[in-house]
């Protein structure tokens, strides 16, 4: 049979009108929130929340209804930081009951009619693999492409939120509410366990932009890295990556050494070997081939250790101090010998702005590519249930990294 476009335009029209049962033009359906094609979503989700000093509780809470604005996560997975311990052993910030973990990652599984794309520009839909960064407050300084505006220090983060009615906030949990003004990037193109390391990695390529500040930097500077627990070891492979290889890592755990020497450390020295601050200075000298170093990373919450390392830099050096997160006591330096007879330049890093953390995905692809054993820092996986033995193996440092992952 010869059909023309005439024949074909009409053909359609009577099979459209034959589906829908009437020659009457369809109604358009009402805007709804996108769900998952797959994959029923439950009524209740748990949480682990921190009910007292060093005692999780899996409660389980209702899950909220999905704004127009907001975003419904599945949790996949979720890093132990530094500061959940804080929180865990003491409450310095006061938050009990409170549902930590702010290192974590998962999968959209709903979505508000309003969102489309992530923080970055790059387009959201259900499935897809996500982290977050900051919940904005009302403060203009704070953009995503200004590197000269203010870090992300004042704004607020999943799990470190007071508890509300809501209760879904922390990455410790089955689900989380990623709500409208908050910061959201699509990491689809990394796998599980780069993604957790996602933010601990933007600390420390934060730092790194912090130190380039400096014009002290550069490719070939001898560069100390005092503490070797994850950030300090991160920090190793942010350097390593960026071509700089004359690397000495300084710390007193051997294994943590070893690992250092993995992640692109030249050299390692083990301060316990060494009585005094002389002769521990003198062995990072010595590590260096006879001279000290062009800058440092301080990387531990140690004074004792920050007093220290101002003796392992070379007049005109500098140093990038990121070890203090909470208030870790007073350190003793003599300003004079310390800092103003070298002109040492100091820096301080804090957190990351919003590009610090976009970078820290290409950081991620580029660590796996020329082989650093970025991945391996996560020594420890323990299912939600048993969060307690997580962070009990996280105090007393019987791993570097620990993580809850969801099955």
């Amino acid at each position: 049979m010869d059909y023309n476009k005439d024949n074909i335009e009409e053909i359609v029209k009577k099979v459209l009108e034959g589906m829908r049962g009437t020659s009457e033009p369809a109604s358009p359906a009402p805007v709804a929130a996108k769900s998952a094609s797959s994959g029923k979503i439950p009524s209740t989700a748990r949480v682990a929340m921190l009910t007292g000093i060093e005692k999780f509780e899996i409660k389980n809470f209702p899950i909220p209804e999905v704004g127009d604005d907001d975003i419904l996560v599945k949790v996949e997975g979720c890093g132990v930081c530094g500061t959940d311990a804080h929180e865990y052993k003491r409450d310095p910030f006061g938050l009990i009951p409170v549902a930590l973990g702010h290192e974590g990652t998962g999968e959209i599984v709903k979505m508000g009619k309003n969102v489309s794309k992530d923080s970055a520009g790059k387009p959201l839909a259900v499935g897809d693999k996500v982290v977050t960064c900051m919940i904005f407050k009302d403060n203009p300084d704070i953009t995503m492409f200004d590197l000269n505006k203010q870090n992300v220090g004042g704004a607020d983060v999943y799990g470190l939120l007071p508890d509300d009615d809501v209760h879904l906030n922390g990455w410790f949990s089955d689900y989380i509410l990623v709500r409208g003004g908050s910061t959201i990037f699509n990491v689809s193109d990394l796998d599980l366990d780069s993604r957790i390391l996602i933010e601990p990695c933007a600390v420390l390529v934060h730092a790194v932009e912090r130190a380039k500040t400096t014009g002290i930097l550069r490719f070939n500077s001898r560069v100390a890295v005092q503490g070797c627990g994850p950030i300090g070891l991160i920090c190793i492979a942010v350097l390593r990556t960026m071509g700089i290889e004359n690397i000495v890592a300084v710390d007193g755990n051997e294994k943590r050494l070893a690992f250092a020497q993995r992640m692109g450390a030249t050299k390692t020295v083990n301060f316990a070997e060494y009585k005094g601050i002389d002769a521990l200075s003198g062995a990072v000298k010595d590590a260096f081939g006879g001279y000290l170093a062009d800058f440092a990373f301080q990387c531990t919450g140690n004074p004792v250790a920050h007093a220290n390392i101002y003796k392992f830099i070379r007049n005109g050096g500098g140093l990038c101090e990121l070890g203090f997160f909470i208030n870790g006591g007073d350190a003793t330096i003599n300003p004079h010998f310390d800092i103003c007879s070298k002109e040492i330049t100091i820096v301080g890093s804090w957190v990351y702005t919003l590009r610090d953390y976009a970078t820290t995905f290409d950081f991620l692809k580029r660590a796996n590519a020329i082989g650093l054993p970025i991945k391996e820092l996560i020594t420890h996986k323990f299912p939600l249930e048993q969060i307690n033995d997580a962070f009990v193996t996280n105090v007393k440092m019987e791993g570097l990294k620990i993580a809850v992952v969801n099955k």
